[in-house]
């Protein structure tokens, strides 16, 4: 399986990293190679080298049956690129677990040499994993539907977070929580707006953004709208910390302009809180509109806004929206139902 590091902070580690000792080992004898990790250009070249280097060893030492590729759009492609050339030229089956969202640039607006590359590297793979079923139409133009597979990212289910200590703890904190990178397409720029505008309904809330990124836009938009009390910017927020956070927090908002499907937003679920987020991607089969969340289109400010306020005004409201958002993600992204699919697709190839 070639995945990577676990401290790498992003989505892709989310997901592999309850890989580790979890059934997937006990059932499949697993090698993992990580090819990427966080640091400056040169560190992560270093990186996909030795990767590159450990894989040759691992062909030559303990040939997979299958090889699990977990890759994304952008950078990541052309990382993976080789390794996908060398378990295809030792003829192993290849599934390439694609966690992108990005295809535009990767393949649909490409120039001509970039779409024949993604041509050949995705139909030299035995299956393709994708998030959502809008994901695997998508790349259905260019490989055959039946090797595409639709495989949700999982959450982690929490259910004592339902009850009704828990929730009316949540309720009165009024605290919304964003976990993510700081990049534009993941519209964290608009939260301080959205605050602004909730804030003059409610003068306690409070609103944390953890992750690392791009964070100069939003932190200038914070300035000037004299936020610095109202959103926090901890950094990039784990284990224990990241547990507190999911525990203590009113609602999860997350205003991308695009996703595949969010390991926060499923995380979040897990833990019962409801979602205020964009009908963008695979967000939409994850977040049943005015059942677990509210969903509005990309930079819907005055949305979004209206969405957390109805929230925060209504216990009864709350407290339901957030069962439910638990409920889905205990009956439709558990990780067990994750790993049982993982599995389906080695057997089909073994």
């Amino acid at each position: 399986m070639i995945v990577q590091d676990k401290n790498v902070k992003g989505g892709i580690a989310a997901v592999t990293s309850n890989y580790y000792g979890s059934r997937l080992e006990k059932d499949f004898d697993i090698t993992y190679v990580e090819s990427y990790c966080d640091g400056g250009k040169f560190t992560k070249l270093i990186k996909a080298l030795r990767a590159y280097r450990e894989f040759r060893k691992v062909l030559r030492t303990n040939r997979p049956d299958i090889v699990h590729v977990h890759s994304s759009f952008g950078p990541s492609f052309f990382r993976k690129y080789p390794i996908i050339q060398m378990a295809y030229n030792a003829g192993i089956p290849i599934v390439n677990h694609i966690h992108g969202s990005a295809l535009d640039e990767l393949y649909t607006n490409a120039p001509a040499w970039k779409k024949r590359m993604v041509e050949k590297s995705y139909g030299e793979c035995s299956k393709l994993i994708v998030l959502s079923s809008e994901w695997k139409k998508k790349l259905s133009v260019i490989v055959p539907a039946d090797k595409i597979e639709v495989v949700p990212n999982y959450s982690i289910i929490v259910p004592e977070m339902i009850s009704e200590e828990s929730l009316d703890k949540r309720f009165a904190k009024k605290q919304i929580l964003y976990l993510g990178r700081f990049d534009e397409l993941k519209g964290v720029v608009d939260i301080p707006a959205i605050a602004s505008l909730i804030k003059k309904k409610f003068p306690d809330v409070t609103f944390v953004l953890g992750g690392t990124g791009e964070t100069a836009p939003t932190e200038a938009e914070i300035k000037r709208l004299h936020l610095e009390d109202t959103v926090l910017l901890p950094g990039w927020i784990r284990g224990d910390e990241k547990v507190k956070l999911l525990k203590e927090s009113a609602i999860f908002l997350l205003p991308s302009h695009m996703e595949a499907m969010p390991v926060s937003i499923l995380e979040a679920m897990g833990y019962g809180l409801p979602i205020v987020s964009c009908e963008v991607g695979g967000i939409p089969q994850v977040v049943s509109k005015d059942v677990n969340g509210k969903l509005y289109k990309p930079k819907d400010v005055e949305g979004m806004a209206d969405g957390i306020i109805s929230y925060l005004s209504d216990k009864a409201l709350y407290d339901e929206a957030s069962r439910q958002s638990l409920k889905i993600a205990d009956e439709g992204y558990s990780f067990e139902s994750h790993i049982n699919k993982i599995e389906k697709i080695y057997k089909s190839l073994s």
